[in-house]
């Protein structure tokens, strides 16, 4: 709250110089050796009041009020340069060393948030383009979490379209299935393998084989009106396959308090769709029925050649299709029984998130849309899209093999291990999968989370795996380095006693880490945090490299460096649990 404070002496002195409602803000110093945080708040202050805006500074910095927090200097052209006092810097570190959340502030006003993300696809394999959602959903349910937010995840798993309907097309012409269909022999084990050659083997031939479409939409349809037998054998699927996401998710270590699915929100179509139906919201269009959700001035007719023909426009929202001309579900069908059923089963929602890739952009503009015509979702409650970017090779187009083929997410987790233990081995440690597995998914979630969620960005394992610069595995270290102190030495620290410039730069470090958690929060996506924490690290680092923690001889100095120490632990540990990465005792 350090920056309040300085504000709230900023603001009385403001008073005392006979100006009012003055708000002045103070950010954190662009000029870090001449002082701590800056105002720049006095030209714009000036110009209002009608004064010279150095003397205005001046006049501020004169009736500051006496304190044992700030150093305050006005500058030119007019700025207020603020260092904190030796005692300030002591009682920011004592203070959130014994602080439960390291000084973290949780929010007065709190929100009930059901976050959406995970999303695999039951019956097929999960690959680099799945990584994304789980890393950026996990990391901001932890940080809404952190700042008191009731929270709510759902995997919303894929198990209610096409690829279901192909995949049992696909394993009734190879014959898994005779059993079924014909009550002879035994039932068969339907296995993660069977289902890893089935439904590429479908969905390459979907697009040469119209015929072989059709029969899979109609599989489809059968399987969501639950027509026997292929409601059983979507079941068997469904199971084998969750069963191997599951375990996915838990070693990149995401998790969920609920595992529905598009098939949980089954029930609820018919009745969302005849909501569309009674409040006149849904027309026919080529035996399909849609729901125009375009604002005023977003589709522009383009005038018919023939007046039979459909109608068509320039600009790209298109109307919402909620049922298909067959009768089947579309993914815009569920997603909306889905929103439904989240609010009779869970009630006062005050958002709902969708951590979903930025091109289905279009496609939650028209579900969001649906929902708030149709009252489905009340008028109070957000409705969310955290669209992310893709992860590119070094050429930068989508990371693929160098066959061009999609890496499966299995190999990529392999290959984390493979690339940890490398890592490790040149250090002289003994292969070690688990600790391999926390290094290298945490190397790649710090390099995912680093950057924009709504940006691209280049997934470079070598460059994640760097224990040197700004890495998951730098910040580890940083942390297996201070627990390997901390056994050498005597625990019981005292307080912490700012003596130099090294140990100043650490707390300013913390400060600036507590500042990335709200902008993290507000921005939704966790690079500032990730930023913030690297920071921290390289400011212990400075640290350790100028000081004997072990081999002090002055005891209280000593004591004083290692509840410092145990600070920086705290901070790091609080952050990197934020980003769901994991912290080994050993590096």
């Amino acid at each position: 709250m350090i920056k309040e404070e300085i504000e709230i002496l900023l603001n009385e002195a403001c008073k005392k110089a006979g100006i009012e409602d003055a708000e002045m803000k103070v950010s954190f110093s662009n000029l870090p050796d001449i002082c701590d945080y800056q105002c720049n708040g006095c030209f714009a202050l000036a110009k209002k009041v009608g004064k010279n805006p150095l003397d205005l500074a001046q006049s501020i910095v004169e009736n500051l009020p006496k304190n044992k927090i700030v150093d305050v200097m006005a500058v030119k052209p007019a700025f207020i340069n603020i260092k904190l006092t030796d005692s300030a810097f002591e009682k920011i570190a004592n203070e959130c060393l014994t602080a439960e959340l390291g000084g973290l502030q949780k929010h007065e006003i709190t929100k009930k948030i059901i976050m959406d993300y995970g999303g695999a696809n039951v019956a097929k394999a999960l690959h680099i383009g799945h990584l994304r959602s789980p890393i950026i959903g996990e990391s901001l349910k932890r940080l809404y979490r952190l700042f008191g937010d009731e929270v709510i995840s759902d995997v919303h798993l894929g198990d209610w379209g096409l690829q279901m309907g192909l995949t049992e097309l696909q394993l009734k012409l190879d014959g898994v299935l005779d059993y079924y269909f014909s009550g002879k022999g035994k039932e068969p084990v339907i296995t993660l393998e069977m289902l890893n050659e089935a439904y590429p083997k479908a969905s390459a031939r979907k697009s040469v084989d119209k015929e072989f479409l059709k029969d899979a939409e109609d599989i489809t349809l059968k399987i969501q009106k639950k027509e026997e037998p292929y409601y059983t054998i979507y079941k068997k699927i469904r199971e084998v396959s969750v069963t191997k996401i599951a375990e996915h998710y838990a070693e990149l270590g995401a998790t969920f308090d609920l595992w529905y699915g598009e098939s949980d929100a089954a029930d609820y179509i018919d009745r969302a769709v005849q909501i569309f139906v009674d409040k006149g919201l849904a027309r026919e269009s080529e035996g399909a029925l849609i729901v125009d959700v375009a604002k005023e001035g977003e589709q522009i007719p383009i005038p018919k050649k023939n007046p039979d023909e459909p109608q068509r426009y320039k600009n790209p929202m298109p109307p919402a299709i909620i049922k298909k001309h067959n009768g089947a579900d579309l993914y815009a069908t569920t997603d909306i029984a889905t929103i439904l059923m989240r609010n009779e089963t869970c009630k006062n929602v005050d958002e709902i998130q969708y951590i979903v890739d930025a091109r289905q952009s279009q496609h939650f503009t028209q579900v969001f849309r649906c929902c708030k015509l149709a009252e489905i979702s009340p008028e109070k409650q957000t409705l969310t899209h955290i669209g992310y970017g893709t992860m590119n090779g070094n050429d930068g187009k989508p990371f693929k093999t160098r066959s061009g083929d999609t890496i499966k997410l299995e190999d990529i987790i392999n290959m984390l291990v493979e690339k940890a233990s490398e890592k490790l081995k040149s250090n002289g440690v003994e292969f070690d999968r688990k600790l391999a597995l926390q290094i290298g998914v945490g190397a790649m979630k710090f390099g995912d989370l680093s950057n924009n969620v709504a940006k691209d960005y280049v997934f470079d394992l070598d460059k994640f795996l760097a224990f040197e610069g700004k890495t998951g595995p730098y910040i580890q270290y940083t942390v297996a380095r201070i627990n390997s102190i901390l056994r050498k030495v005597d625990t019981k620290a005292g307080g912490i006693k700012i003596c130099d410039k090294d140990e100043k730069n650490i707390i300013l470090a913390i400060l600036k880490l507590l500042t990335a958690y709200e902008i993290c929060y507000q921005d939704r996506s966790l690079n500032a945090l990730c930023l913030a924490s690297y920071d921290l690290a390289a400011a212990f680092s400075t640290f350790y490299n100028n000081h004997h923690i072990v081999n002090e001889s002055d005891k209280t100095k000593q004591a004083s460096y290692i509840a410092l120490l145990m600070l920086v632990k705290k901070e790091l540990s609080q952050a990197l649990n934020v980003l769901g990465i994991e912290l080994p005792e050993k590096m």
